[in-house]
């Protein structure tokens, strides 16, 4: 049980990081998060069926691959950067259960996955990205409350109205609620793309319009974030964002150019 506090707001919060148990086995809250994430997005996938020319059963079948693969690619890029603790720990490697997985990670192992699939089923690539960015903003929003629950991806101290009050190693400290940042973020994300996907389309507009507006946001998050992934003195994440975030400025200045051009 871990205490959790919002001063501002007069609340105070009891949490256990395990939902409840299963024929003795610990179901965590965190997992109960990521499931709720997918199932949701395959709600929205059956009710977009056929949007771009893609079918719901090209979805189901592109997620047998994909999820399991995003999930591992996050454990493995999250490892990378904290190698010398699993160097040290080798069978925390496989204990996920106070998270440990990072979201450049999935997003890297899922979009190599799903181009593959992609040209083994000769449909293009950018319409299948387009289908299923604004829901994979809603999942990230729904994942950033297993970190809650986790106390984990928080930020520095802070005085500021929107603090949180934890305990670390037993010292009490009120710290940026930086979960819950990216989590309103990726959810206004996500009300934004699910709506403009269905005004006048340019091939490819709503991938880049998720990496230009997520990444510049997770760019500043990051600067306050304790429990970065690091490169010597360089956070990683904050470096992946400036380049996703100049790739989507491309993406979509050349989108608009082809789409002048064929006017």
């Amino acid at each position: 049980m871990q205490s959790i506090s919002f001063p501002a707001l007069n609340l105070n919060l009891q949490i256990n990081r395990v939902a409840f148990e299963l024929f003795g086995i610990k179901i965590y809250w965190y997992a109960i998060f990521i499931v709720l994430a997918i199932v949701l997005a395959i709600f929205f996938f059956k009710k977009d069926d056929d949007k771009y020319g893609i079918k719901f059963e090209n979805i189901l079948e592109a997620a047998i691959f994909v999820i399991p693969i995003a999930i591992v690619c996050a454990r493995i890029y999250y490892i990378v950067f904290n190698l010398n603790y699993y160097v040290q720990n080798p069978i925390k490697m496989f204990d996920l259960r106070n998270g440990g997985l990072a979201i450049y990670g999935g997003i890297i192992g899922g979009v190599i996955t799903i181009y593959i699939y992609c040209k083994k089923k000769k449909i293009k690539f950018i319409s299948f990205l387009d289908y299923i960015i604004p829901y994979l903003a809603l999942g990230q929003a729904i994942g950033r409350w297993g970190n809650f629950v986790n106390v984990e991806a928080y930020g520095t101290q802070t005085t500021s109205f929107f603090r949180m009050g934890i305990f670390k190693e037993a010292t009490y400290m009120e710290v940026h609620p930086t979960f819950l940042y990216e989590s309103i973020i990726d959810f206004a994300i996500f009300i934004i793309l699910y709506l403009f996907r269905n005004s006048k389309r340019l091939e490819g507009k709503i991938t880049y319009i998720y990496l230009i507006i997520y990444c510049f946001f997770r760019f500043f998050i990051e600067q306050l974030r304790t429990d970065s992934l690091m490169l010597g003195n360089i956070r990683v994440s904050a470096i992946f964002s400036v380049i996703l975030f100049i790739i989507g400025i491309i993406g979509l200045i050349f989108s608009e150019k082809n789409a002048t051009r064929n006017l």
